[in-house]
């Protein structure tokens, strides 16, 4: 019963929006164009809010790097992960230990990823610097 009433209220919402829409469409045919408005520029620089989020980008990324290269008893690691993967195939769970490897292989490109982000980060904030915005770096925060 809840069932039909949804349908039947859809149906009713979608014939009604389709209705206004076609009445839209036959009025704007008729009638004269409006003239063209200016769009709104966005309020201030869109580099300069990059700029001064660089400093959090840059602490997520390196909170993110040493989390992943941390001991075995830190939630998150490759390590953790390692052991995780070489603990499945000492039980003989070949199921759990592919999978394990397979998120193992994620985490360990995510290094890579991680690094190369860092490094374009650093460009990004040298850029910042060249501008004169104002971006912090990573030891001054």
């Amino acid at each position: 019963m809840h069932r039909m009433r949804s349908a039947v209220a859809a149906t009713a919402t979608l014939a009604a929006v389709l209705g206004a829409a076609g009445t839209a469409a036959a009025d704007t045919a008729t009638a004269t164009p409006a003239p063209a408005t200016a769009t709104a520029s966005p309020k201030g620089d869109p580099a300069l809010r990059l700029c001064k989020r660089v400093p959090g980008i840059d602490r997520r990324i390196d909170r993110a790097l040493n989390r992943l290269h941390g001991p075995a008893s830190e939630r998150g690691s490759i390590a953790r992960l390692q052991k995780r993967v070489d603990a499945a195939k000492k039980r003989g769970d070949s199921a759990v230990a592919t999978y394990l490897g397979d998120k193992l292989a994620f985490r360990t490109s995510l290094v890579t990823t991680l690094q190369q982000r860092s490094t374009d980060l650093d460009a990004v904030r040298d850029w910042c610097g060249t501008q004169g915005a104002a971006a912090k770096t990573a030891a001054a925060s």
